[in-house]
């Protein structure tokens, strides 16, 4: 183990933080042999200015518009994977938003939509994640967002976010054409980082993707910034937490 990475670890004698829950029961890998951390997009990149832009163009229905295409998108991805007609993130974002739109009879012009879309161009991250990325970084640990995102919106999203140099690997969806929770993209994070599965922890931003990955066999961090309950799947994540700052307290009980 790395100096760096044991004064990291010693750091852990204090207590854990508020809200953080670690189940020992569920854990797929002992975490003393956590080398790397795959990364969900949304864990780092707060999406709530897209539905302030949302309530901006459509006043009192911009939450339930954004609700419902976020709804919309993920259900998407699931169905296209399913039927095996994969488009990028980008199509499916904005055929979401599109359908959305219909459904709540809101008019969305071209201009509306444009804006709304290069929105996700322009994300910005977490107050807790620089310094959260920083601290798992300086103890050794190597870090790679696996994501629905394409490589476009993963490359803009992280320069406007100023995050350049802290992820190893921008691993999207489009590499495998299918999206999470199937196999074949929980698989690019173990062939990218040339890692045991044993060795990569997952950190999600959506319960059930943490079940997904939690079943493929990763070690599982629920960033739960939303306070939602546990999936009701027969499965559970290692740990808990509302934020990036729980995940390093995670890594720091966790390992001797």
């Amino acid at each position: 183990m790395s100096l760096k990475r044991r004064q990291f670890l010693n750091l852990a004698a204090g207590s854990v933080a508020a809200g953080l829950l670690v189940d020992r029961s569920t854990r797929a890998a002992t975490p003393a042999t956590i080398k790397a951390i795959a990364f969900d997009a949304f864990t780092v990149f707060d999406a709530r200015s897209i539905t302030d832009l949302a309530e901006e163009f459509f006043p009192g229905r911009g939450t339930e518009l954004s609700n419902f295409w976020r709804t919309r998108q993920f259900e998407y991805t699931w169905l296209r994977t399913l039927y095996g007609r994969y488009a990028d993130f980008w199509r499916v974002t904005q055929d979401a938003l599109e359908f959305a739109a219909k459904m709540l009879k809101l008019e969305l012009t071209v201009e509306k939509r444009e804006r709304l879309m290069n929105s996700y161009l322009e994300l910005k991250p977490f107050p807790d994640v620089p310094g959260a990325l920083q601290a798992l970084k300086d103890a050794g640990l190597r870090l790679a967002f696996l994501a629905n995102l394409t490589p476009q919106m993963l490359a803009a999203a992280t320069r406007s976010s100023k995050l350049e140099g802290i992820f190893e690997f921008n691993l999207s969806m489009d590499a495998v054409k299918a999206y999470k929770p199937d196999a074949r993209a929980y698989h690019m994070a173990i062939d990218a980082f040339n890692l045991a599965r044993e060795e990569i922890l997952f950190a999600a931003f959506g319960g059930w993707d943490a079940a997904g990955d939690k079943n493929f066999g990763y070690a599982t961090f629920w960033v739960n910034r939303l306070n939602l309950p546990v999936e009701q799947l027969d499965i559970a994540p290692d740990g808990i937490g509302a934020n990036l700052a729980a995940l390093v307290d995670f890594v720091k009980a966790t390992t001797p």
